[in-house]
């Protein structure tokens, strides 16, 4: 169904480093691969190579073929490939052509000219699949991260292709979204799709995949066939720097009563915001965030916690309510001035030529070895002359997570920050929240990843769906 022959990449974008080694990769039909390794191992590449965005999109010099239905992907335009190569990329918001979310999951269809009706059939089985029934006809742009790229998959899915890739599908994902994901990989086996899954998060797709691919630096170092992986051991995965395979579910670990009467902190009082007056994203009548502490915001995809946090820092204009620091008012601008936010889409706030240059830019006054002692503890010396969007999509998020700890900054805000990095830095990551709470600092951190949560958080603020109301725990 698939076979990479002896493929090497350097991309010209890139010249730095050579992307792919020699990759030799056969995938039959019917058969679901899950493909990891660390951040920047090549595996979004080679998704890039099995779709055809690898050399029609992205240029590079390539050796070697790719055939997919004993057809070579070189040869063939991207429309010809779409029709049985159906992908979900790592950041959804680059595969939307619609406004809305219905149009969206039609959009594929249409373009190759299904009946209205089929196509009316195929949307309505999907969203019952997904169950994803409140997301239609949504505006996209007003979709959480999660809830985008629960679309993003539906759409693949409305379309129907032969062969499914799909590149870090759970890494905004709650727990509940996961789960509609497994069960839709489920009734894509049974009904003998080939699939690929490029992924960090092994658990929820660890016992689905028939084979593992593990690649480091752009080659492959390993593979686990179906009897293989129920073999391997939680410090083996270490070894190669991959995440658990035991499947969790967020819960609030550390719990601590009477949050209103910590005086010291944080203090919200009748928070609130609301894209419409009738229909608050969360309203907060009060709540306590102690000075010092790593808190966790948690809750279901679309429940407002990117925009708690974008209302706290200032981001968001029409906020309605107090904020109380340390017993002092602080007004959306000071806000802005105390607190730095790392966002969920870290393209969002990567501004210069290089990255180095990004992290000087954080800084009230300009260090170079500062900065370059910040990029080293983050292993990210050796691209600080590199564009940052050239980067891999872990690789950026680090460079913002970089310059969050160069603004020195009271209050450190973190949307989703390890939602594209591999075990090893996801733990540099959470050694790093330990360091700078050491140093005084306060950090709420909106995530779905309970490793990180185990690691270094030390409370947990949970947002409801009930009327959008917070609660710590």
């Amino acid at each position: 169904m698939i076979q990479l022959k002896q493929i090497s990449l350097r991309y010209h974008s890139e010249a730095v480093v050579d992307c792919l080694h020699n990759i030799n990769l056969e995938i039959s039909k019917g058969e679901t691969v899950l493909l990891t390794g660390p951040s920047g191992c090549g595996k979004s590449s080679v998704i890039r190579m099995i779709n055809g965005l690898i050399p029609h999109y992205y240029e590079g010099d390539v050796t070697g073929t790719v055939s997919v239905k004993g057809r070579n992907i070189a040869q063939i335009p991207l429309y010809e490939t779409a029709q049985f190569v159906g992908t979900v990329f790592q950041n959804p918001k680059s595969q939307f052509f619609n406004v809305d979310t219905t149009s969206e999951l039609a959009f594929g269809c249409e373009n190759m000219g299904i009946p209205e009706e089929e196509i009316l059939k195929r949307i309505h089985l999907t969203v019952h699949q997904f169950g994803i029934e409140k997301l239609m006809d949504r505006n996209i742009f007003n979709l959480s991260g999660g809830e985008k790229q629960e679309i993003a998959s539906a759409s693949i899915a409305v379309s129907g292709p032969d062969i499914i890739l799909m590149d870090e599908p759970s890494a905004n994902l709650d727990h509940e979204a996961i789960e509609h994901l497994r069960a839709l990989i489920k009734i894509w086996k049974k009904q003998g799709k080939t699939i690929v899954i490029a992924e960090h998060r092994l658990s929820y797709a660890w016992d689905l995949a028939d084979r593992i691919i593990v690649m480091h630096q752009g080659r492959i170092v390993e593979t686990f066939d179906h009897e293989q992986k129920k073999k391997v051991s939680q410090n083996k995965l270490r070894e190669y720097g991959l995440r658990s395979i035991q499947r969790e579910e967020i819960v609030p670990i550390w719990l601590t009563d009477h949050l209103s009467e910590i005086g010291e902190g944080i203090t919200l009082k009748n928070f609130s915001f609301a894209y419409h007056p009738k229909t608050p994203v969360f309203k907060v009548n009060k709540m306590n965030i102690p000075t010092g502490e790593i808190v966790a915001i948690v809750g279901e995809n679309g429940i407002g916690k990117t925009t708690f946090l974008h209302c706290l820092c200032g981001l968001k204009k029409k906020c309605k309510g107090q904020v109380v620091w340390n017993r002092k008012i602080y007004k959306r601008k000071a806000r802005m001035k105390q607190m730095f936010i790392v966002m969920q889409d870290a393209n969002h706030q990567l501004f210069t030529e290089s990255v180095l240059d990004e992290v000087l830019l954080s800084m009230k006054k300009p260090n170079i070895d500062r900065a370059r002692e910040i990029l080293k503890s983050m292993d990210l010396l050796e691209y600080g002359d590199r564009h940052p969007i050239s980067l891999s999509g872990g690789q950026k998020q680090r460079v913002a997570i970089a310059s969050a700890i160069a603004s020195e900054r009271e209050i450190l805000l973190f949307d989703e920050p390890t939602s594209g990095l591999d075990y090893g830095h996801m733990m540099q990551v959470s050694k790093i929240m330990k360091k700078l709470q050491q140093m005084g600092k306060t950090i709420l951190v909106v995530t779905h990843d309970h490793e990180l949560i185990q690691n270094c958080c030390t409370r947990i603020i949970k947002l409801e769906a009930y009327e959008g109301s917070a609660s710590g725990e």
